[in-house]
């Protein structure tokens, strides 16, 4: 060996000496039983111990109610009184023919505009049937109104557009969204007020009236006894003349009143019946002309509604997210007051994180959030919840929660561990970790020394 070799181990040997004599060695923070003044209690996390931990009351914080508010909803305006039809004078009889128009096939009723359907969902309070000990949900039955956009608005789910779907279809489309959105999908669905389609009937009848129709078609017969029935004094003079898609069908009201196919003709949406004593057609188109111009008046009425209720809408919608706008705003500037947990130890990144709001929050939700665990150098022997009591008798005592994560199945209980505004939750270092820190902060000095003792 030679002399310099021996020097540098001498002086190496003395520097060390020398910085441990001096008290410079590392110190990392550990969970200790023992501190002045704070009686502190260290006890494991069990199964048990999570329930008395999670005994300490605590309601989550609230978001302001603007976050669950929607812009929809609200109805476009009435368009007003219509103007009445026209009336038909009786004018000379003439020949008269039997053309009546095709029996409308039934097909699957499809919900329109107006129509009130009604849903019946289970109730999400349960009750127990003191029959059989079980607990059973009771039904809740509620009805909607299909907008003029052809949508509902239902809790929990929100809008839907169901206008032009059968009730099969309408049920499918309810089911994805309650799928969708972890709702309890067991529910019902009717057609509760047929309003959307209709049969319209005028003229020589008890009086004027729209027939609505609903899962059956109506029959003629169905729709004249809805009017009052036929008002025609010399039946063998009368005809029935039906609208439909542009083409004028004629009944004379004699061969109505013998056949019973006739009696049975079904009706469709939008057919027009008009029971006349004057044989004039002119005139009957012209019934049918004006029921035409009421039908454009009630379409371009519904169209300036609709697009006013769209703008107010979009006002609507513009407040709520400005509201929304502001609260974040004020949120990082630390001018709403919230609820933190703090970060300490070998995580990913030190601070506070805030509890959620409107839910418990757990010491899983914690650790593999953002700036938790570090799993390199944290010990997943020694994880801590460091809690002190909001008693003031106990005069600030700690209470620390210790999970021993070594054995990964512990993380289970870390599930169901609720946290608490101002825990701390703390995770000491590894052994090798605190060994290898120490080394970094004294090597770098040893070998100043040295050198300065070589020297």
């Amino acid at each position: 060996m030679t002399v310099i070799s021996m020097t540098l181990r001498a002086a190496l040997l003395g520097c060390a000496l020398t910085i441990s004599g001096c008290g410079i060695t590392y110190i990392s923070p550990t969970v200790s039983d023992q501190m002045p003044g704070v009686d502190v209690r260290v006890l494991p996390v069990t199964p048990e111990s999570v329930l008395i931990a999670n005994r300490q009351p605590y309601a989550p914080r609230s978001l302001p109610a603007y976050f669950s508010q929607v812009a929809g909803g609200g109805s476009p305006r009435g368009i007003g009184a219509l103007p009445n039809a026209p009336q038909v004078p009786d004018l000379a009889p003439g020949a008269l023919s039997l053309r009546p128009p095709p029996s409308a096939e039934d097909t699957p009723y499809r919900i329109g505009v107006g129509d009130r359907v009604r849903l019946a969902t289970r109730s999400r309070e349960d009750v127990l049937n003191p029959l059989t000990s079980d607990v059973a949900g009771q039904n809740v039955q509620q009805d909607y109104l299909v907008r003029d956009d052809g949508g509902v608005t239902i809790p929990e789910v929100g809008a839907i557009d169901i206008a032009g779907l059968t009730i099969e279809q309408a049920e499918n489309r309810l089911f994805d969204r309650f799928i969708q959105g972890g709702i309890d999908p067991s529910f019902s669905l009717e057609v509760s007020g047929f309003n959307s389609q209709h049969v319209n009937v005028g003229g020589a009848v008890g009086g004027a009236t729209r027939v609505p129709v609903g899962l059956t078609l109506p029959t003629l017969d169905d729709a004249l006894t809805a009017a009052g029935g036929l008002a025609v004094p010399n039946p063998e003079f009368g005809v029935i003349r039906i609208y439909r898609d542009g083409t004028l069908y004629e009944i004379p009201v004699s061969d109505y009143t013998t056949r019973t196919e006739l009696r049975s003709l079904r009706l469709s949406d939008g057919d027009s019946v008009f029971v006349d004593t004057s044989y004039d057609l002119d005139r009957a188109l012209g019934y049918y002309q004006n029921e035409i111009q009421l039908a454009t008046l009630e379409r371009s009425a519904r169209n300036a509604a609709l697009d006013e209720l769209a703008t107010e809408i979009g006002l609507r919608r513009a407040a709520l997210n400005e509201m929304r706008g502001n609260y974040q705003a004020q949120l990082e500037l630390g001018g709403i007051e919230f609820d933190y947990v703090y970060l300490a130890g070998e995580v990913s990144a030190q601070g506070r994180q805030a509890l959620p709001p409107n839910q418990q929050s757990s010491l899983a939700d914690v650790l593999y959030g953002n700036g938790g665990f570090a799993t390199a150098t944290g010990n997943p022997g020694q994880i801590y919840v460091l809690r002190a009591s909001p008693d003031p008798a106990d005069f600030g005592a700690v209470t620390a929660w210790h999970l021993d994560a070594t054995n990964a199945v512990a993380l289970t209980l870390a599930t169901r561990f609720e946290m608490r505004p101002d825990d701390i939750i703390f995770i000491e270092e590894q052994p090798i970790t605190r060994w290898n820190r120490a080394l970094q902060q004294a090597f770098p000095v040893l070998i100043s020394s040295a050198a300065d003792a070589l020297n």
